[in-house]
């Protein structure tokens, strides 16, 4: 922002508010470090403050309801320590909603609190609100989802809305925090089991909510109405949406309910993980932030405009001391308030490194096994400094956050903005390097050809814990569709053996691994690659596809099994991966490699891990002559033997995946012995298939 300043005789000259917004002066006089911005409750009173430096004048306005109507009272704040307004109102002002008017270079506006703990109807007025009063029976009891290791995560990604407003959800409370809350809910035709039961059958760690905070675009005064938005453009960043409530009228009721369905979630042991959209908001010249502070909270350009890194119209100036106070505020309450196991950062590009830190470092305060990550990236040009940004580049900076993985996305299943590109497994096998660069969790590994890989030509993480691998998130093509583009003419069992190779790869692979919902029964959006608002028949998940699809699910399931039992497939070091896991020359439609010697974290002593993209059988030559029990195949997968061989070759089934371990070494007694022993020469390889699964085309039959 910039204002015109002229004396008569002298001409005029542009004062840009950045250059003085940006001087230590400024950060010197006006940084406010304290912990009682916006309205402190008590039953007696309530603790009005507002940092808003530039302001000539602040009056708080008091209403009886969340919209419309006249103000029962309004109070002249004064001006107090580093730019801060204050005033105090006494009596009990629980459920009284409220806003600033703010008098700014003659101009004035009224604005909501920023750091509003809730809101009324549509988020145009913040709301005081006893807190304590919000909580649910036995909220006290309920605590964090505690972590050895990120790597220890699985990530399952959500729709509050999506995930129960289709009929086959068998689920009450459609579309709201409360269905949820809901255990045991079926589909009504099938019985399969939907919702949270199905996340907790499934045995995902976390469920992944896409934005809940109080966002623009959906009209809260008219639930009834078919309204659909991931929620990508922040209102209030300190208040649930008021959409997924029962009451959008009444601001403590989206709180309790929030509340309700956090307390549910983590009553089957699963963590919630909130997806925050920090970089930009909805609004941005008359957006709240901006009526109170002109010009401070956004990134300007040289000629005056809003720097739009975010291709939204805005970004936050996060390197801003107050804008960067108020992010880590904002999350720190939530994991306080709400007991939220981690964040997602949308966009993390946009934001700089010691913002990260500082959230990483005041989040760990609260919960040292909090699970962070964002996307590394930004959506276009930003005036913040590419050595400052939080992209992948740079995330060795931010050692405690992970970030998205697009090599492996992209190399499995081929480039995302192109719907019929293919990918490693629909048989572009020069993406091979990109696949294995995930499968060592974007860690420096001396058997990865960088210069082949198809996006970051150097590892990026410190550790595998930097790195989160995926296929399909709410942005683009389901994994289900971009395999229909992008392999014209496939038949369905053709794309249900595709679907369990991608997942097999990522779910074994070193680092965080994260699903879209319904990757795991073959979910479809019916070819719509940007649903961000985009009507219920394309954003419900059908239920019954799990029905359909049964054996996907129970193939996902089996792999999630097996990540949980063996820490082999969750090393927490770069040091251990590049020692522990090696891969064996193969041709470029196959990835094979073993975990070997980590008999003093995992009772498999040494694993076979291979990936068959092509249409035919191929042989592998293993390190070792032993007894293998095989866990994964291309129909089934777990922990229990599904066949046992003798030797030093496995024939891997064409477009299938394969694990298997070395069962003369290992301590494992809870598999189950496959039926069928058979025995190999040297150099000679027979397997037998169980369970309708053919690992040789033909046996030789040898002595023992």
């Amino acid at each position: 922002m910039s204002y015109v300043l002229s004396k008569e005789d002298f001409g005029e000259i542009n004062v840009s508010t950045a250059r003085i917004y940006n001087t230590d002066n400024f950060n010197e006089n006006f940084y406010y470090d304290g912990d009682d911005l916006g309205a402190v409750y008590k039953k007696d009173e309530t603790r009005f403050r507002l940092w808003a430096p530039t302001a000539e004048k602040v009056i708080l306005k008091l209403y009886d309801k969340g919209d419309g109507g006249t103000p029962t009272s309004t109070v002249d704040m004064v001006r107090t320590e580093k730019g801060t307004w204050y005033t105090e109102v006494k009596g009990d002002l629980n459920g009284v909603y409220y806003t600033y008017e703010i008098t700014v270079n003659g101009q004035t506006n009224e604005a909501v609190d920023p750091y509003a703990k809730a809101v009324g109807v549509n988020g145009n007025r913040g709301m005081v609100v006893d807190l304590a009063a919000t909580n649910p029976k036995g909220w006290e009891k309920v605590g964090y989802i505690k972590l050895d290791s990120p790597t220890d995560a699985v990530i399952y990604e959500m729709h509050i809305r999506d995930t129960s407003i289709d009929p086959s959800s068998g689920i009450k409370n459609k579309g709201k925090y409360l269905g949820f809350t809901e255990i045991k809910t079926k589909s009504p035709e099938s019985g399969v089991l939907t919702g949270l039961s199905h996340v907790k059958e499934l045995g995902a760690t976390h469920i992944h909510l896409l934005p809940s905070f109080d966002f623009n675009s959906v009209d809260e005064k008219n639930p009834d109405t078919p309204q659909f938005n991931w929620g990508y453009d922040p209102k209030n960043y300190n208040a649930p949406e008021g959409s997924y409530s029962m009451d959008p009228f009444n601001g403590d009721v989206r709180i309790r309910e929030f509340k309700e369905m956090v307390k549910a979630i983590k009553s089957q042991g699963i963590g919630v993980v909130m997806d925050v959209v920090y970089n930009h908001t909805a609004l941005s010249a008359d957006s709240d932030f901006n009526k109170i502070v002109p010009g401070y909270y956004y990134r300007i350009t040289s000629s005056g405009a809003f720097s739009n890194g975010s291709a939204c119209g805005n970004e936050l100036a996060s390197e801003r001391l107050m804008v960067r106070k108020f992010i880590v505020d904002s999350v720190v309450y939530w994991a306080k308030e709400y007991k939220i196991d981690g964040f997602r950062f949308d966009l993390m590009g946009l934001h700089d490194i010691d913002t990260m830190n500082g959230i990483a470092r005041e989040l760990k305060k609260v919960n040292p096994s909090i699970l962070l990550y964002g996307e590394g990236w930004t959506a276009g040009a930003s005036t913040l400094p590419q050595n400052k940004q939080a992209i992948k580049s740079n995330i060795s900076k931010v050692p405690d956050i992970a970030v998205f993985n697009d090599n492996i996305r992209d190399g499995i299943k081929g480039h995302v903005f192109d719907s019929e590109a293919p990918g490693f497994i629909s048989g572009k096998y020069d993406l091979k390097e990109s696949v294995k660069f995930g499968i060592v969790g974007a860690v420096s590994h001396p058997g990865i050809n960088y210069s082949q890989v198809n996006y970051d030509r150097m590892p990026f993480a410190v550790s595998p814990c930097q790195c989160v691998n995926y296929v399909a998130s709410h942005d683009n093509l389901t994994f289900f569709d971009k395999l229909i583009a992008s392999t014209k003419g496939k038949s369905e069992e053709e794309l249900k053996t595709m679907t369990k190779l991608g997942s097999a790869i990522v779910i074994t692979s070193q680092g965080i691994p994260f699903m879209l919902s319904g990757t795991d029964f073959m979910r479809t959006k019916k070819g719509d690659e940007n649903s961000y608002k985009s009507p219920d028949d394309i954003n419900a998940i059908d239920w019954e596809l799990k029905s359909k699809y049964m054996d996907v699910f129970e193939y996902h399931k089996g792999l999630i099994a097996l990540r949980k039992a063996h820490p082999a497939f969750r090393i927490k070091t770069a040091e251990e991966v590049a020692s522990k896991l090696k891969f064996i020359d193969t041709p470029d439609h196959l990835i094979a490699y073993t975990i070997e010697n980590y008999a003093n974290k995992d009772n498999w002593k040494t694993i076979l891990v291979a990936f068959n993209a092509s249409g035919n059988d191929e042989k592998v030559s293993l390190p070792l002559k032993t007894k293998w029990n095989i866990v994964v195949d291309g129909n089934k997968a777990g922990v229990e033997t599904l066949a046992t061989l003798q030797g030093d070759l496995i024939i891997v089934p064409a477009m299938s995946a394969i694990v298997a371990y070395d069962a003369e070494t290992a301590k494992d007694t809870s598999g189950k012995t496959g039926a069928l022993l058979v025995a190999i020469g040297a150099g000679v390889a027979a397997i037998a298939g169980i369970l309708g699964a053919h690992y040789l085309k033909k046996r030789k039959k040898t002595k023992k």
